[in-house]
């Protein structure tokens, strides 16, 4: 990584309220020259990502708190909880579900995920105040995010109701979405 140093301390970086949690950017693609996206996201029980692919970049996720149902095409569902590691190649189908009251994760892109990032700004709100509660999820910001930004959504979220709680996916569009890249 070349650029400017990056140096922020715990809870520093740009927030944002991103579907009924909080995601806040600690290193962009802007920043680290595209060599990776940096971010936290606290996310609420029941959170679950629709199926969907990262064309663009590698993802790695390190559960901080709480526990995760993670589904990766080609290997068995599994729950990951705090210390674990996640490693997800680009372009694979994968999708994850909080089943733990809370989850807490750090997520890195390499390289940077230009469609991420501009998923995530699309889809989310700027919070001004991130202690506050995150308003709840909105379906239609967060498929018009899906088109805009190229992100790959393939299908709903491939679980049955996680673990102490019911199934709520989230603002995910309850049908495949592909958006054209460009």
């Amino acid at each position: 990584m070349s650029g400017t140093p990056i140096l922020l301390a715990a809870r520093e970086g740009e927030h944002l309220f991103y579907d009924g949690g909080l995601l806040t950017f600690k290193a962009t693609g802007a920043q680290t020259d595209d060599a990776l996206l940096l971010f936290e996201v606290a996310m609420p029980q029941g959170k679950a990502t629709p199926l969907h692919v990262h064309p663009d970049a590698d993802e790695t996720f390190y559960v901080l708190e709480g526990e995760v149902r993670v589904h990766i095409a080609g290997t068995e569902d599994r729950v990951v909880s705090n210390g674990s590691v996640v490693g997800v190649p680009r372009g694979t189908p994968h999708a994850f579900a909080v089943i733990s009251p809370a989850a807490h994760m750090l997520v890195i892109m390499t390289p940077a995920s230009t469609i991420s990032e501009t998923f995530f700004r699309l889809a989310g709100e700027p919070a001004a105040d991130p202690t506050l509660p995150p308003p709840p999820p909105n379906r239609e910001r967060f498929g018009a995010a899906v088109a805009r930004s190229g992100l790959q959504v393939l299908g709903p979220p491939p679980f049955a109701a996680p673990v102490g709680g019911p199934a709520t996916p989230s603002a995910s569009p309850a049908t495949p979405t592909t958006a054209d890249p460009r």
